[in-house]
């Protein structure tokens, strides 16, 4: 009789292994996260079934050369902004998002850059033929020969390729279609996404080859597969936006060679996706004037800071519980402005239905928010309109009082570029704070004394 084939069950968030279910994780936990998986064979093992590509001897800190890696651009400033000035040689880079969001476009047009300046990029596709690759990339504009296509999702075949081409950059999408034939699962599995990761990491260090990895993402957001996916990459990237809208957004979670905190805007456009170079002046677009419940704000996003608008609207409820609901922000943080506005400034608000949404689509979760949201609040509870050419940003405390923000400076600028003519700003920012030309600073101790400017 044939022999049953073992099976194993792994945890997707830290990757822990166990020979039975458990609704709880020993290692990291976390409830619900084992799946069950075949036991990878003895050649699946990254140590004895994968040869090593290059031969390391330990070495001190002084016989490391610490020059800064060389980056290649990729065409893109916003693709580069994101990953820390470019592409770094030999790095692994993992791009996660929605089907359909445009991640293979972002890719294929940065192929087609990077080829244009002549470098070797080999695009390996285990979802589309040739001809749709053909197709897609015919809405691009014209690419270099040095630009190859392969579709195979065999990795023992595409490590041979990859080992007798020598491209300087290498596209996998997607990392759940690939499959090692060592590793008894199917692909897409826990077993066969770490093992793949794990084969490619060797090959883009050993090599040299930068290689981008597309991944799948579940309905909570995050990439399919396991936990550990993430930490093996050196780079992890989402692109996010709404399917009804024409804006993307390029968001680093991980980078071992430059800040998480950076974003990339770009807008779909019939012949692929165009940066947006004022991210500011787009979200912008189309505000109403004269509106009450309309306040523009500034985030910072990085070292990027971003004009947004904030709507509110208030109306009488018609239930027993007035209605909270927050597009954008976070609903428990909208909460507690609530009761600091009702408690410390005396709007009554507990017969009221609150609504409060960040244009565009956009979420964010910075504190700096805080102030615009209390006086679009305020503004449509008392239907007093906010003059379009002020701006808003400050942090409320439980006690009212309105705190210091990062980088308060670079926010009065940006506005100023746009032709605001007033920032209501925390008092404490103005402290050492050199005047910028064409805006007048109001600085607010407290959220009455700031309502109390409406």
């Amino acid at each position: 009789m044939a022999k049953a084939v073992k099976s194993l069950f792994f945890c997707k968030e830290c990757g822990y292994e166990t020979a039975k279910w458990t609704g709880q994780c020993p290692a990291c936990h976390e409830w619900n996260t084992m799946v069950e998986a075949p036991a990878a064979g003895k050649k699946a093992s990254p140590v004895t079934g994968t040869k090593r590509l290059v031969k390391e001897e330990p070495r001190s800190l002084t016989e490391i050369d610490g020059a800064e890696e060389e980056r290649v651009s990729t065409g893109f400033s916003e693709l580069d902004r994101v990953l820390g000035g470019g592409i770094v040689k030999g790095s692994l880079i993992l791009l996660g998002g929605d089907p359909g969001i445009g991640k293979s476009t972002l890719l294929l047009q940065a192929c087609r850059n990077l080829s244009l300046a002549d470098r070797s990029v080999l695009y390996i596709s285990g979802e589309e033929s040739l001809r749709q690759i053909k197709l897609r990339a015919n809405r691009i504009g014209s690419c270099s020969d040095r630009l190859t296509f392969l579709c195979e999702t065999s990795l023992d075949t595409i490590q041979e390729v990859l080992r007798e081409r020598q491209p300087e950059t290498a596209i996998i999408d997607s990392i759940q279609t690939m499959y090692r034939e060592d590793v008894d699962s199917a692909p897409g599995s826990v077993s066969q996404v770490r093992e793949s990761t794990q084969l490619l990491m060797q090959m883009a260090k050993g090599l040299g080859i930068t290689i981008f990895l597309v991944g799948h993402v579940t309905k909570e957001g995050t990439v399919a597969g396991p936990r550990t996916l993430e930490h093996m990459v050196d780079t992890v990237l989402y692109f996010e936006g709404e399917r009804n809208a024409s804006y993307r957004i390029l968001r680093g979670v991980k980078n071992r060679f430059g800040s998480t905190n950076e974003i990339g805007v770009f807008e779909m456009q019939e012949s692929g996706l165009k940066e947006v170079e004022n991210p500011s002046e787009f979200m912008l677009d189309g505000r109403p004037s004269q509106a009450s419940g309309s306040v523009v704000t500034c985030s910072l996003e990085g070292t990027r800071p971003m004009l947004l608008e904030i709507q509110a609207l208030t109306c009488k409820t018609n239930f027993g519980m007035p209605r909270r609901t927050a597009a954008g922000t976070d609903f428990n943080r909208l909460n507690l402005l609530i009761a600091v506005m009702e408690k410390r400034a005396g709007i009554k608000l507990y017969e009221s239905d609150v609504y409060v949404n960040i244009t565009g689509g956009m979420r964010i979760s910075e504190p700096s928010l805080d102030l615009g949201i209390v006086l679009a609040i305020a503004s449509s509870q008392r239907e007093k309109p906010v003059n379009e050419k002020t701006i808003v940003f400050g942090e409320v405390g439980l006690s009212g009082e309105v705190r210091a923000v990062s980088m308060a400076r670079e926010r009065v600028r940006e506005a100023a570029k746009l032709g605001f003519t007033t920032c209501i700003l925390p008092k404490v920012c103005l402290r050492g704070m050199k005047q910028v030309e064409g805006i007048a600073c109001v600085g607010v101790t407290n959220v009455r004394e700031a309502i109390g400017l409406l």
